[in-house]
């Protein structure tokens, strides 16, 4: 009975995993994501200094 109860827990966390990923990938929350970041990135990189020696 121990043994099922394993098994019956490896694959709820499985079963979690792959529901989260594919929340992740039916809503495309990696790119909304990147897309932020890549916005802050942006705001941050446009305000530094710039050395212009080449």
């Amino acid at each position: 009975m121990k043994f099922f109860k394993v098994i019956a827990k490896i694959f709820a966390v499985i079963a979690g995993l792959f529901g989260l990923t594919f929340t992740i990938y039916w809503f495309n929350l990696d790119m909304k994501l990147v897309n932020k970041v890549y916005f802050l990135l942006q705001k941050h990189y446009d305000t530094m200094k710039r050395d212009k020696k080449l």
